[in-house]
């Protein structure tokens, strides 16, 4: 077989784990010959292509990024590659294409085979927002650096009597703040699921006060947004990308407890840095195992469908299942953390 492989949208640690995966399971075991498409699907659109073979993913395994590089695709772009779907698979020689990425990437995923491309997808994201799989490559990563955070700024909080606003990633699922808030032992999480009313933070910040615990440390995704009517916050446009954009909640938040508080709040927003880096050994499997699994999904034909963690097992899940809705923080999973802080 001809198997193309490429990375698009955000970066994940884990991306040259599967990439590596592909190149040995495709080569070694199957004789196959791999090309990667450079820049994600604009590396398919513009013929940025290179041959990939067992030297060139050598030494990668624990290489954060990705070798292939990645880029978001404009709408307009990602129709003009849909309605050249049969095309494109001719001019490259196609037995199948292995695209690796989020849930922007998959739909295109998706679009590309109902247009007769032959795809097997593999999920990547820190988010962990991916439908159909319990667990996404990356997001053990990004929970590792983001309690790492935690565990540090408490100490700097306790030592000065601060109030700590530490704002993760997760644009519409709070799964980071969510499990980096339970590891790290946060006083407060906030996830987008759940409006949060910063009241209730004032009261546990004064009730900590009360029992001379004089700091704080409240996690807060991205995406998380006060109740109406309990805190000046507006929503920001669209990108060119579909991508709302936002005004900040951890700088925001962090000013709104300091101005309710009369006591010193900081935030501290870790952004990129939970995507740069080495892969845990947890994700180093886990994108290991999907790019063993994609390439004999599509030497079995599988197309359509997407490499699935389901328990302990590799599964093969439609593409449609995959994006059809985003996984979001169910309410027993915030009832569960709130037992705790």
């Amino acid at each position: 077989m001809r198997i193309g492989v490429l990375t698009a949208g955000g970066d994940c640690p884990g991306l040259n784990a599967v990439i590596r995966s592909v190149v040995h399971r495709g080569v070694a075991a199957h004789g196959d010959e791999v090309i990667g498409f450079e820049d994600g699907f604009r590396g398919l659109l513009e013929g940025h292509v290179r041959p990939l073979d067992l030297d060139d993913v050598g030494g990668i395994l624990a290489l954060g990024g990705t070798i292939l590089g990645s880029s978001r695709l404009e709408r307009a772009r990602l129709h003009e590659a849909v309605e050249g779907a049969r095309q494109l698979t001719t001019a490259y020689g196609l037995d199948a294409l292995i695209p690796i990425g989020g849930e922007g990437t998959l739909t295109a995923a998706r679009m590309l085979s109902d247009a007769g491309m032959p795809v097997v997808g593999v999920p990547k994201t820190i988010d962990n927002d991916i439908c159909g799989t319990d667990r996404t490559f990356g997001f053990d990563t990004a929970v590792t650096v983001a309690t790492e955070a935690i565990d540090r700024l408490k100490t700097t909080a306790e030592s000065h009597q601060r109030v700590m606003v530490v704002e993760v990633m997760g644009r519409h699922a709070g799964w980071i703040a969510l499990e980096s808030g339970m590891a790290g032992g946060a006083h407060g999480i906030c996830v987008p699921e759940r409006p949060f009313d910063p009241a209730d933070l004032v009261a546990m910040v004064t009730e900590r006060f009360s029992r001379r615990k004089k700091f704080a440390v409240v996690c807060v995704a991205e995406g998380a947004h006060p109740a109406e009517g309990t805190m000046a916050y507006g929503r920001g446009a669209v990108d060119q990308f579909g991508h709302e954009r936002f005004f900040g909640i951890g700088n925001r938040l962090a000013a709104e407890l300091e101005s309710r508080l009369g006591t010193e709040a900081r935030p501290v927003i870790l952004g990129h840095v939970q995507r740069g880096g080495v892969p845990t050994p947890y994700d180093r499997v886990l994108a290991t195992r999907f790019g063993w699994h994609a390439v004999e999904a599509a030497h079995a034909g599988a197309f359509g469908t997407m490499t699935a963690l389901r328990g302990t097992g590799i599964e093969r899940v439609p593409l449609a299942e995959a994006v059809a809705e985003l996984k979001r923080v169910p309410p027993d999973r915030m009832r569960e953390a709130e037992s705790v802080f």
